[in-house]
């Protein structure tokens, strides 16, 4: 019989840390790996679990975007802000699943982005016998105890364990035993095994995996990027390119819009939408490298709905037709000829703001911008263009 057949199960991944040991410009939970948001791997394993019937996030405060950012196209239902401690986080997370009265609940960190349908199905086929079950693995290292840096004795690692998540509950149990370790000011406690050890009732332990470690460091997103990343590579061998260019003249205004970034200038660029020329030509280029029209087919200018709309539309639906096929962007190469305004300066912030909308690190995206030495109209002036290329990877 299916777990499905006898529990509902409720996920609840744990988000609201800082991250900031890992470094970056953003939490570990929202750094790129293979393309996509850690937090967008860890959700999507356990959206894709047949017996998974409610995902719930818990984030930090001030997260709202980056997180609506990072689960772009994932159903979802709404997150729930967390506390001050992972405790705090947990608690609330198991709080907010009430409405759906799961039969057993499972409590992971964003940052273990590897969890596999394995580890999860052996976590459920151990709650039909027992209340609280961990993954983790066993102790291979010798354990010695020094405090303070030096060692006063030799542990006996042959019962030691190094715990993973996700951590599975009876549901009713774990939420009376958070509301508990709250009433009696029982903080500090580090997983949600502590909470229900602390309330009384017995933990099992079961394996886990090697690969369901947490991403810590700055060098653990780097291997988990890079280990995703060649195995995208090896599953897409059917290497192919496509070209865009779009050019955009002057009207009156006060800023023009590239690769979603406002720049100032004495002018906007007229067009149906936000016209931003580099968008254009790179959702053309993505457009033409997997044979589907081009922007016009895709948003024809005689509709509506497409008035001063934000050309990012147009990019993400471009990338969509190419995730729907089962490929992914290797490189986008940009070029911006204008007199005026200067792009130099924005180059940055340009690759920074496309980068996710492509699905890739900021390293995968050349953007330039040149001027025709005064010569035609861009020359005097009167309008702007950009060229694109595309390099995408497909299944062959």
């Amino acid at each position: 019989m299916a777990y499905g057949d006898v529990m509902t199960v409720a996920a609840v991944i744990v988000a609201g840390g800082s991250g900031l040991r890992a470094g970056g410009e953003r939490p570990k939970q929202y750094q790129l790996i293979g393309g996509r948001p850690v937090i967008w791997w860890t959700c999507k394993a356990f959206l894709d679990h047949p017996s998974i019937t409610h995902v719930q996030c818990v984030i930090g405060e001030g997260h709202q975007q980056l997180f609506a950012d990072a689960t772009a196209g994932l159903t979802l239902p709404p997150f729930t802000f967390g506390g001050s401690t992972r405790q705090d986080s947990c608690r609330i997370g198991v709080e907010a699943c009430a409405v759906v009265s799961p039969r057993h609940i499972l409590l992971h960190d964003a940052a273990r982005p590897f969890v596999s349908k394995d580890v999860i199905d052996h976590i459920l086929a151990s709650l039909q016998i027992a209340d609280a079950v961990v993954p983790g693995l066993p102790v291979a290292d010798t354990m010695k105890f020094a405090p303070g840096g030096v060692i006063t004795k030799t542990i006996d690692r042959h019962a030691m364990w190094f715990v993973q998540t996700p951590q599975g509950f009876s549901f009713p149990k774990i939420l009376a035993a958070h509301r508990k370790a709250l009433t009696e000011n029982h903080l500090g406690l580090t997983d949600d095994a502590a909470v229900a050890e602390a309330a009384g009732f017995e933990v099992h332990i079961v394996q886990g995996e090697e690969r369901n470690k947490k991403l810590t460091t700055q060098s653990d997103i780097e291997i988990a990027n890079h280990e995703l990343s060649l195995k995208a590579i090896i599953d897409r061998p059917d290497i192919r390119m496509g070209q865009g260019i779009d050019f955009h003249i002057f009207e009156p205004g006060n800023e023009v819009t590239l690769c979603g970034v406002k720049i100032p200038h004495s002018h906007r660029l007229k067009g149906h939408s936000d016209a931003d020329v580099a968008l254009h030509a790179v959702t053309d280029a993505i457009l033409g490298a997997i044979g589907e029209g081009d922007i016009g087919v895709h948003f024809p200018p005689s509709e509506k709905q497409w008035k001063d709309a934000p050309s990012s539309i147009f990019v993400e639906k471009a990338v969509r037709l190419l995730h729907a096929r089962g490929g992914m962007i290797s490189n986008i190469d940009i070029t911006v000829l204008a007199e005026a305004p200067k792009i130099s300066p924005h180059l940055p912030a340009m690759k920074a703001a496309l980068a996710p909308l492509l699905h890739v690190t900021p390293d995968r995206i050349a953007i330039k911008a040149t001027t025709t030495e005064k010569l035609g109209a861009i020359g005097r002036k009167e309008g702007m263009a950009a060229f694109a290329t595309a390099t995408v990877r497909l299944p062959l």
